[in-house]
């Protein structure tokens, strides 16, 4: 378990690698820089088609990020699929189902968001 400090900085680094991948998914021609930000959650844009959803989750979890960084993550899996023809909107339903279901709190935005993920399948 990491103590508060490390927690906090812990969590200030998932947000900055959250803000620069939402950042670049419009920008086409910053493959290079979503690669880049993704191997500081162990992935790359091919496994992160190839991982299973449950395994998703279980990743993120143990790099400890919380409910709303993992909600940004799957904005950013959506993001990504519109800007770039690849539908990842299942993981971002499953991250989202997911946070609705453990975090024991209902978000009338999440469930929103999964709606219109699913209406776009």
């Amino acid at each position: 378990m990491l103590n508060k400090g490390l927690r906090d900085q812990e969590s200030i680094r998932i947000d900055n690698v959250l803000k620069t991948l939402l950042s670049l998914v419009f920008v086409p021609e910053k493959e290079v820089e979503i690669e880049e930000a993704l191997k500081d959650f162990g992935l790359n844009v091919e496994s992160l088609f190839a991982i299973p959803n449950d395994d998703l989750i279980f990743l993120l979890d143990r790099l400890h990020l919380d409910w709303n960084q993992q909600e940004q993550f799957a904005d950013f899996l959506i993001a990504f699929s519109k800007e770039n023809s690849i539908d990842l909107s299942e993981k971002s339903i499953a991250i989202y189902n997911h946070i609705q279901t453990e975090s024991k709190i209902f978000s009338f935005g999440i469930f929103n968001k999964i709606a219109v993920a699913k209406a776009n399948l």
